[in-house]
């Protein structure tokens, strides 16, 4: 296992919460520290913590990445603190007549994002990532693992870059830079593979978790959606936003339960699998 420097939590003050971790910001106003929630392996820590360093040396706008840290039972990361700043979320949900500036923000820096080259020797394909989830993991039914293994053997490989996790959540700004946080799962394939997530966020997304996550209703959610897709195709064509979203159908279906196993070490319930199953053939 890497090395890990033990923290005090009484040295830090808890400043936010996702899904799967707590940020903590040093109270010498220095660094940030991010921890996985009990139950995630150390080596999921330390593989973020090395792709983020890869992010951060290939010139991407992301806080440094300083050490390995643990508080005894969570395992994380610490990082540069950026003072002042507040997530796209964020904002849109304190000041919601910025919107659409904020999206078109968002859109530009997705461009700019997918614009880069991946350093393909030291980043993962996700498309790769995704095949050997599906042959090493036994969290879909076999007619979905067979789906998705043929749709994945016709996906294209790619050195653009890619978030792994491209949402309002993720980008942050103190007014003067814009930066990328949870890099993690930084990697390279084609574009929809970040593009298709954020689409079933802005329409499938509960209320209570969007809030929670979010701080913005799903309604808001999907008007940032209908502002961010003319704006990141470069295109108000109608058929042509209505061609590129069913595009984007079958990289969700293939990447869903990937992401539900890697946030909740489970399945997704059968109910749900079978509507997005349908996803594979209804494009």
């Amino acid at each position: 296992m890497e090395t890990y420097e033990k923290i005090k939590l009484e040295d830090y003050i808890q400043t936010g919460e996702g899904g799967t971790a707590q940020a903590y910001t040093r109270r010498d106003g220095k660094t940030l520290a991010k921890l996985y929630n009990p139950g995630f392996e150390a080596d999921r820590a330390a593989a973020e913590f090395f792709t983020a360093r890869t992010v951060f040396e290939m010139g991407i706008h992301t806080p440094e990445p300083y050490r390995l840290v643990t508080d005894g039972e969570r395992f994380g990361a610490e990082y540069e603190l950026i003072r002042n700043k507040r997530s796209f979320a964020r904002i849109i949900s304190e000041e919601p007549e910025r919107l659409e500036g904020v999206s078109l923000a968002f859109a530009k820096a997705a461009r700019e994002l997918h614009a880069h080259k991946a350093d393909t020797a030291r980043l993962h394909s996700y498309k790769e990532v995704l095949t050997r989830f599906y042959q090493e993991k036994d969290r879909v039914p076999e007619e979905y693992k067979q789906l998705a293994l043929a749709f994945l053997e016709k996906v294209p490989e790619a050195d653009t870059c890619l978030h792994g996790d491209l949402q309002i959540g993720n980008i942050i700004t103190d007014g003067v830079r814009t930066l990328w946080i949870d890099v993690g799962e930084f990697s390279h394939g084609v574009p929809e593979w970040d593009i298709s997530i954020l689409w079933t966020m802005a329409h499938n997304m509960k209320a209570d978790r969007s809030v929670n996550l979010f701080h913005i209703t799903p309604e808001t959610f999907n008007k940032h959606w209908n502002i961010f897709l003319p704006a990141y195709l470069g295109t108000t064509d109608p058929g042509e936003l209505e061609a590129y979203t069913r595009r984007l159908f079958p990289f969700y279906a293939a990447k869903v339960p990937y992401v539900f196993d890697m946030a909740y070490h489970t399945s997704l319930p059968a109910e749900a699998l079978q509507k997005i199953v349908q996803l594979f053939i209804q494009r």
